[in-house]
């Protein structure tokens, strides 16, 4: 498959590389007489991100890399081995086959086998990889260093995965081990001055497998995972999952401030 059919990638001129892994929605032809009616609407999409941060490309510009297709193909913050994100609780696997409710998405009997698994790595989680690799070091030749921000979102209560109410903002930088200190401490600080949004950092989001590989500060490249409630720019938690102007509209100058503050920061600390 032709890597341009599997992602969009913008080339950005500062050193920041915006990653949005869950927006896309395409299933593929191959596989959708398979999947369950519910999960054809893919509900578990990080719907409008890529809308939500135009302003990277637009007025940052920073590098944003985008896929196309859904996470119910291959979740492309999941490790290749599939190791589970958070042990001891349960997880969504690297080709998932259960829904964030923990219902099956799948018809009975046609998951994908240990060889679609490999095939769907090779096709749709091989490509944007290299190609999110490849612009980090791109971004770090050019600049020195490179900045990397894993952006999600996810609706608020999901009692199959996690207790109680979420956070509306959740910062994860693997409790500090993706980036260097003082760049989590300014971005925390951002969060900490403001008291419309509920926050947290290294919470129960504490940076997925893109934020925890790619996160090297020793190597000149910092990461971070912002985690947001739908709530923060959608009218309603449930389908349509309609993008809701003037919410967004309130939570995009933070958005942008935490941004800026990882554009503006400097390796050296000034």
């Amino acid at each position: 498959m032709n890597a341009g059919e599997v992602f969009t990638l913008h080339h950005g001129r500062t050193p920041l590389l915006v990653s949005l892994p869950h927006v896309g929605t395409r299933i593929p032809e191959f596989a959708r007489e398979r999947y369950l009616p519910a999960a054809l609407e893919v509900p578990d999409t990080d719907w409008h991100l890529d809308r939500l941060y135009a302003f990277v490309r637009d007025e940052l510009d920073a590098s944003l890399i985008v896929p196309r297709y859904s996470r119910y193909v291959v979740d492309l913050n999941r490790p290749p081995e599939n190791l589970p994100m958070y042990p001891g609780v349960n997880n969504t696997e690297l080709c998932p086959t259960r829904a964030f409710t923990g219902e099956p998405i799948y018809r009975a009997g046609y998951a994908p086998d240990e060889a679609e698994v490999t095939y769907r790595v090779q096709e749709f989680w091989r490509p944007y990889h290299d190609a999110l690799r490849a612009e980090l070091d791109r971004l770090r030749t050019v600049h020195g260093h490179a900045l990397l921000w894993d952006g999600h979102s996810i609706k608020s209560e999901l009692p199959w995965l996690f207790e109680g109410r979420l956070p509306e903002l959740n910062l994860g930088t693997a409790n500090g081990a993706s980036c260097a200190p003082a760049l989590r401490e300014r971005l925390a600080a951002v969060l900490a001055a403001q008291s419309r949004y509920t926050q947290v950092v290294d919470g129960r989001f504490k940076g997925g497998h893109i934020t925890r590989h790619y996160g090297s500060p020793g190597q000149g490249v910092h990461a971070v995972q912002l985690e947001m409630c739908w709530s923060t720019y959608m009218a309603d938690e449930a389908s349509p999952f309609a993008y809701d102007e003037a919410r967004a509209e309130q939570v995009q100058p933070l958005l942008k401030q935490l941004l800026r503050t990882m554009v503006e920061w400097k390796p050296d600390g000034r």
